[in-house]
């Protein structure tokens, strides 16, 4: 046997919050408990509590964690072009990451808790302001953009777009709306 790599705080805090977009992604804020998410990182529930604080404390780290992920591919399609359309190629990318779309639903159904209906509130007006920077749309351009991506994102969840997705005619001939149809 290997010897074992020993993780650094900062490293293991990163495990920690994979597992934690795993698992919120899978069962949500409510369904999700803290000790789940240690099992999932190989680590104690009480670590999980001490580097992150609360279970919403933690959930807010997860939300965090995808917008920054969701804004940085916008960025970075917008280097390569920026219009909606390579945006848009950018979010199909993100499709392959279902768990990651499922946080930020999650984050929108959880919204009635103050604390998260502000970061999750404060985050969209983010994404919604980076869109309609990096690629001068309109505000109604913006909105379409982003009615869009929120379809996309309800049809991931719902498992008919994105990997191993179920082929259903309803969901077939709305995919084929889009330009280009999601893979």
């Amino acid at each position: 046997m290997g010897a074992r790599v020993r993780l650094t705080a900062a490293e293991r805090g990163e495990e920690v919050l994979r597992a934690a977009v795993q698992a919120f992604g899978a069962s949500g804020y409510a369904g999700t408990k803290t000790d789940e998410i240690a099992r999932l990182a190989g680590v104690s529930q009480p670590y999980v509590i001490r580097l992150f604080g609360t279970k919403q404390q933690l959930f807010l780290a997860a939300v965090q964690t995808v917008c920054d992920t969701i804004e940085q591919t916008f960025r970075d399609a917008a280097e390569r072009e920026p219009t909606l359309a390579s945006l848009g190629h950018g979010y199909n990318e993100l499709m392959a990451e279902r768990e990651l779309l499922l946080v930020l639903l999650h984050g929108f159904s959880a919204s009635g808790e103050p604390a998260i209906g502000d970061v999750v509130r404060e985050r969209f007006g983010g994404i919604y302001r980076l869109v309609r920077d990096v690629t001068g749309a309109s505000p109604a351009e913006t909105r379409e953009f982003l009615s869009t991506g929120m379809l996309l994102t309800v049809m991931s969840a719902m498992q008919v777009l994105g990997p191993d997705a179920i082929s259903l005619p309803w969901a077939d001939e709305l995919n084929a709306t889009l330009h280009p149809p999601v893979d």
